[in-house]
């Protein structure tokens, strides 16, 4: 109540509620900042579902509200819930960014100074690293780690792009929640003798090349913020919904858990469709000549998306399934209240700030934006969305209930 209070206040003096950021979301800016240089895309979010979970289990092992994913972490009563976040930041992040361990231990230690020294802190700290160990033994055996065997589709003689296609042993991994990776594989894309394929087709070509006379400023703006993949991009929107008065830490590390979690198996259901359709994106479709519905497509040879082609098939979108499964988490935590605004900013659009009203404007800004980047048709965005909303339910759904 007090913390209601305390928001209802910093709002009638026209502050930000993001002010009232706890333990949970702070460290979560900081775990962003250090996986943000995996690079984009898929390895930075399973990144960062190892360490949200491991602060889930610690935190949720001292102030037990929710059944635990892996195993309830015997702690002290009174453990330090500060130091045990910290704790279990340190452990999966030193794990996973070796290179990057001094600026982690920097960060551990400014924040183990603000915590008194005693049994508390001891305590908090033996959990937290109890809890970071679980998940770097699980991202050990997640099978994300292993040979590329990817079969490249190519007749002799022919040239193909020689770098290697990203995160190949995706559909190899072991999900968090999901029963398996093609648990939500959708059907085929659209074939090329259909009027989705033509008006698709025709629509990216023309919104999404590099020099397109069609793209509005606002259109160009929207496809700037959004060639920005990494978690950094994303875990500001949920902390609009974590920063509501009257959370409590251990519903926010829940929420942080099970966003990270969503948005991981929602990235290994799609690369497992991806790979087994291998559906040609937007820059080899317009450079071939070809039938699009009912339509001779003549090869140009000079179109150009606005933004560079992710190296992977294009069926589904990827960015669609991660904002997708976000977005259901954050609509399932919300229930029938209504979303405060929610915010973002970009680098690659050079830290521009974007805010949605509702959690359906956020999704749906993310599906047009690879539109106009040109890397995506609109079918692939909205089948890529709807992945990963069944995803996002799925993990709210059967991730940590509430204890009985």
């Amino acid at each position: 109540m007090r913390l209601a209070r305390l928001a209802a206040a910093l709002v009638a003096l026209g502050l930000s509620p993001s002010l009232l950021a706890d333990v949970v979301t702070d460290w979560n800016d900081k775990a962003c900042a250090i996986v943000g240089k995996l690079g984009p895309g898929a390895p930075g979010h399973r990144a960062m579902a190892f360490v949200q979970v491991a602060v889930f289990e610690a935190v949720n092992s001292i102030e037990p509200r929710y059944t635990p994913y892996m195993q309830r972490i015997p702690a002290s009563p009174g453990a330090s819930v500060d130091a045990a976040v910290a704790a279990a930041n340190r452990a999966v992040l030193v794990a996973i960014m070796p290179a990057e361990k001094a600026a982690i231990e920097a960060m551990y230690q400014e924040a183990l100074a603000k915590v008194p020294e005693g049994q508390a802190r001891a305590d908090g700290i033996a959990v937290g690293e109890k809890a970071g160990a679980l998940m770097v033994a699980r991202a050990a055996a997640d099978g994300a780690i292993g040979p590329d065997n990817y079969a490249w589709k190519t007749a002799p003689g022919v040239y193909v792009p020689t770098m290697i296609p990203a995160v190949t042993t995706w559909p190899r991994r072991a999900p968090w929640i999901m029963d398996k990776a093609s648990q939500f594989r959708p059907g085929p894309p659209p074939t090329l003798e259909s009027e989705t394929w033509e008006k698709d087709f025709h629509e990216v070509k023309a919104l999404g090349a590099k020099n397109s006379t069609a793209r509005t400023p606002e259109q160009t703006a929207i496809a700037q913020f959004w060639e920005e993949t990494r978690p950094i991009v994303y875990y500001p929107v949920l902390k609009s919904v974590a920063a509501m008065p009257g959370r409590t830490v251990t519903q926010n590390a829940r929420l942080y858990a099970a966003a990270g979690m969503a948005m991981d198996d929602a990235l290994i259901a799609v690369f497992d469709a991806k790979y087994h359709y291998n559906f040609w994106r937007p820059v080899t479709a317009a450079r071939m000549e070809h039938t699009a519905g009912k339509t001779q497509v003549p090869a140009d040879l000079g179109w150009t998306p606005f933004i560079a082609t992710p190296m992977h098939p294009e069926y589904p979108c990827a960015h669609c399934v991660a904002s997708g499964s976000l977005g259901a988490v954050m609509q399932a935590e919300l229930g029938s209240g209504s979303a405060p605004v929610l915010s973002a900013a970009s680098p690659t659009a050079n830290g521009a700030k974007r805010e949605w009203a509702t959690v359906s404007a956020f999704m749906q800004e993310v599906q047009m934006a690879r539109v106009y980047d040109g890397v995506h048709y609109r079918n692939s965005t909205v089948v890529g969305n709807d992945i990963g909303m069944k995803v996002g339910d799925l993990v709210q759904k059967r991730f940590a209930q509430p204890a009985r």
